[in-house]
């Protein structure tokens, strides 16, 4: 929304009319059910116009400078773009049509233009160095003096210095970007739904849990097959790998999985090696060695090598039991085959870990759904943020959604003040990207009117309620759910007076720690017992299971975290060491380097990088951070020991929790943060430790 007042006295900026177009002018709860196609462009012309007279509006400003009328109206000056632009990219990925996505991409180019535009104004850029020179900026303390020095810094990183021609190169540069990015997604979306496999004969079912064949019955049903349907979305795809006994079946939905938009209709081998290209120009344009160096230049680890150090350590130490479990998991395979059963393949090792761990353990992850009710999930989810936070989530009915299934919630504190809102979509459908994400759609912040609220969204690819029984997830989709709501928690519980700084807009290794926290909690029993309980007889897991699962935890941990070191070492070479010259084909390049990091050797015909989202579906998203997901993880497992030593629910550790990380946003350097709730650095080991890797 447009608050004109909170521009300075002197700005006076013309408002179109908004014609119905209800993007001009969103109001907190944004009707997504009456938002068209056809209002994408001429809303984002006006708003590109509105913004562009803002920025204009400070570069001119006749008065002497202050914080208020250069820094403020700055940070103001494209919030109703940014929130039209949120609500548009989040419809393009939740409910895709041919109209939207073309009125997306007709929008891209400009609106990339405009946002990379901002740091080459020269008008702007000598506001800001003028302001930067006055008494009171010399003064300025707390998240105005951290907004100002960043501001300052992004302007230089982002090229407010370079001369003209580059200034030329570099829009260039950033408009192509988002329009490659967005073609990789999109065809990741179209290579995903363009394949399916049907078994026809209930023989070949063999193996598979009942809640995976009434699934793939169901999807058939829906397409009007006969059979049973399996596609490429997580809830299709997972427990077929796992459960079934075809070794075949599983060879081909492993390599239709491992070959997605790696050629044909849907290439993205191309595309990978133009972003890489463009990446690269763009960072020796800004006088960066490579696009880790000016990506990571304001995170936590600074520097792509540093990055790669981190990694290495963490593989050091991990790699000896890597090659340990793997060893043991084709003895078990020979133990039931004989001593002369082949080496697994890699549609063999989910398959033969799963009958491995039900060996050793006794567990069966499919034991572990019937206690996992969505809506049982979700109330404990919101029962352990009050014990934490002192918050109170509660569903709002009657407020539209883009789709019938989407749910909204209103957030409030202890107080009763109101603190914002989200939507949630759970489940998997074919005009929805994969995945699990959570994206802000308005920042909130505190003002001298009153704390504005903050409003979000939740999405998740969980499994669908299937005829007469509710949707029953598995353990890892309970934790896909806490994971991305500790992601909602650092936006909507955000007390940042700066929006720029607020929420989840800090540096992407310290991102994750919100999120990834939240998922120590569904390994609790203390926990469980809130909403874990069997959707027939309402009992909590059993005891034994409870041992089994808790025992079972850290089965081929190794290998879980040699995969992410995997996807983490291959991200920073592309974007520090390849050389297309040098190297070839970026995609065989990356199977290449993954084939270290595999438990079982990669077809030559592999091709993930194709189809790898976090590094390409965005002009920077998760490339040259792919490590932040370890980085964190060495926050998340050191921070959650407070928890463990005065208690997973302690009211004192939330709060603290609360307010010095959640609450902060980027107000403060993110190492200064955790030490002020840890009171010290964070412990490397405890990651280790918490995956059972030290003193084995």
């Amino acid at each position: 929304m447009a608050h004109i007042a909170r521009c300075p006295a002197n700005l006076r900026i013309e408002m179109a009319e908004t014609n119905g177009n209800l993007l001009l002018d969103l109001p907190f709860h944004i009707p997504f059910d009456r938002i068209r196609a056809a209002d994408v462009e001429p809303a984002v012309a006006e708003l590109l116009r509105d913004a562009r007279q803002r920025i204009e509006a400070v570069a001119a400003e006749a008065q002497p400078r202050s914080f208020r009328n250069t820094m403020s109206v700055l940070d103001e000056s494209t919030e109703r773009l940014d929130d039209a632009m949120a609500v548009v990219r989040h419809l393009e990925s939740v409910a895709t049509t041919p109209e939207l996505r073309a009125a997306y991409n007709a929008v891209q180019p400009d609106v990339s233009a405009f946002y990379s535009g901002i740091p080459l104004h020269e008008g702007l850029w000598r506001a800001l160095k003028a302001y930067a020179a006055t008494g009171e900026a010399a003064t300025l303390q707390g998240t105005h003096k951290r907004y100002l020095t960043k501001t300052i810094d992004s302007f230089r990183r982002h090229g407010a210095e370079l001369d003209a021609a580059g200034k030329v190169r570099l829009e260039a540069i950033d408009t192509e970007l988002a329009t490659v990015t967005t073609k990789f997604s999109e065809n990741v979306l179209d290579a995903t739904n363009a394949f399916e496999l049907v078994i026809k004969d209930a023989a070949g079912l063999s193996g598979l849990p009942r809640s995976a064949v009434d699934a793939a019955r169901q999807n058939a049903i829906q397409k009007g097959l006969e059979g049973w349907r399996f596609t490429l979305q997580a809830p299709s795809y997972t427990p077929l790998m796992m459960y079934l006994d075809d070794s075949e079946i599983r060879r081909q939905m492993y390599r239709a999985f491992s070959v997605r938009a790696g050629a044909g209709q849907y290439n993205n081998r191309p595309l990978v090696a133009r972003i890489l290209e463009l990446r690269r120009a763009k960072a020796e344009l800004l006088g960066f060695r490579n696009f880790a160096d000016l990506v990571l230049h304001d995170r936590m680890a600074h520097s792509g090598d540093r990055a790669v150090e981190f990694l290495k350590d963490l593989k050091s130490k991990t790699e000896q039991h890597f090659a340990r479990e793997n060893r043991e998991l084709l003895e078990y395979r020979r133990s039931l085959e004989g001593s002369s059963a082949p080496e697994l393949q890699p549609w063999d090792v989910a398959y033969y870990a799963e009958k491995q761990r039900a060996a050793l353990y006794d567990f069966d992850e499919e034991a572990l759904r019937p206690y996992f009710v969505l809506e049982r999930v979700v109330a404990g989810l919101f029962e352990t943020a009050r014990r934490l936070y002192g918050i109170e989530v509660s569903e709002e009915r009657g407020v539209a959604g883009w789709e019938s299934q989407v749910r909204y919630y209103s957030v409030r504190d202890g107080d009763g003040g109101f603190l914002g809102g989200f939507y949630a979509d759970w489940y998997p459908r074919e005009n929805k990207r994969g995945g699990a994400w959570m994206d802000a759609l308005k920042t909130g912040y505190p003002g001298a009117d009153g704390s504005r609220p903050h409003l979000g969204l939740i999405c998740g690819n969980l499994t669908p309620p299937v005829a007469d029984r509710p949707a029953l997830l598995t353990h890892h989709e309970a934790l896909t759910i806490f994971h991305e709501f500790g992601h909602l928690l650092h936006h909507l519980l955000s007390r940042v007076e700066v929006r720029s700084l607020a929420g989840t807009n800090v540096a992407w290794d310290f991102v994750e720690l919100p999120s990834q926290i939240m998922e120590n909690w569904c390994w609790e029993r203390e926990t469980l017992d809130l909403f874990a309980q069997h959707y027939q007889t309402g009992q909590t897991i059993p005891h034994d299971l409870f041992r089994k699962m808790s025992r079972a935890r850290n089965f081929r941990s190794a290998n879980a975290q040699m995969r992410q070191l995997g996807f983490g070492f291959l991200d920073l070479a592309l974007h520090i060491e390849y050389d297309p010259r040098r190297d070839g084909d970026p995609t065989d390049y990356a199977r290449g380097i993954l084939r270290e990091f595999s438990p079982a050797p990669l077809p030559p015909e592999h091709a993930a990088a194709a189809a790898f989202t976090h590094l390409f579906s965005s002009p920077v998203g998760y490339g040259a951070g792919y490590y932040s997901y370890k980085w964190a993880e060495v926050l998340d497992a050191d921070a959650f020991s407070r928890f463990r030593e005065q208690g997973i629910f302690s009211r004192e550790v939330g709060g603290e929790f609360r307010e010095r990380i959640l609450a902060r946003g980027d107000s403060e350097d993110p190492a200064e943060l955790y030490r002020g709730f840890m009171g010290r650095d964070p412990d490397p080991n405890a990651l280790l430790v918490r995956s059972g890797l030290v003193g084995q």
